[in-house]
């Protein structure tokens, strides 16, 4: 037991499927940009409810957005298309998760498969009501597709913590030598 009364140590794990979860929006003039596609952060405020959703479903409370590590673009937008934003969890931590999300948009004027249009990494930190990290379930991956994404996340997590770290070592560096940044 910890130190938090009857809460154990160790929390079951999760299996991916139980907090996958599908955001589906039908694109409208509100949403676009200068050019009359969906503006991009319309999109990202699309992929960043989805994922909150899922991270909050995983971890079983609130969870806050902690970074987007990667959004990618791959075909504009339009107005009248039904986008659908389709996120998982794909790793986790002790308090953080690493959310993917999949944006997909059926064309309102054709009868295609959906195309993907974009994703996502985010990174969520599980909290409790005071703001203070509380430990979440442990991803367990089903499926060889899952197990793929699994890995992937550890290796961006570490090309996170890396960079954090190359540049809090340059920031120092930068102040021993008399620079203000």
């Amino acid at each position: 037991m910890t130190d938090q009364g009857d809460i154990p140590d160790e929390i079951p794990g999760k299996p991916t499927s139980a907090s996958r979860t599908t955001l589906s929006h039908i694109m409208t003039s509100h949403d676009t940009n200068l050019l009359g596609t969906v503006h991009g952060g319309v999109i990202m405020k699309l992929v960043d409810d989805a994922a909150g959703a899922v991270a909050g479903r995983h971890s079983g409370g609130p969870a806050v957005t902690a970074s987007m590590d990667e959004m990618a673009f791959l075909e504009p937008v339009r107005v009248g298309d039904l986008l659908h934003v389709k996120a998982q969890v794909n790793w986790t931590g002790r308090s953080s998760m690493e959310v993917g999300v999949r944006v997909m948009a059926e064309r309102w004027n054709e009868s295609t498969p959906a195309t993907q249009v974009g994703s996502a990494y985010l990174v969520f930190a599980a909290v409790d009501a005071d703001g203070k990290p509380r430990r979440v379930p442990q991803v367990v991956p089903e499926t060889e597709q899952d197990k793929r994404r699994n890995q992937e996340a550890q290796i961006r997590r570490t090309h996170r913590l890396a960079r954090r770290q190359a540049i809090k070592a340059l920031r120092e560096r930068r102040a021993a030598e008399g620079y203000e940044d």
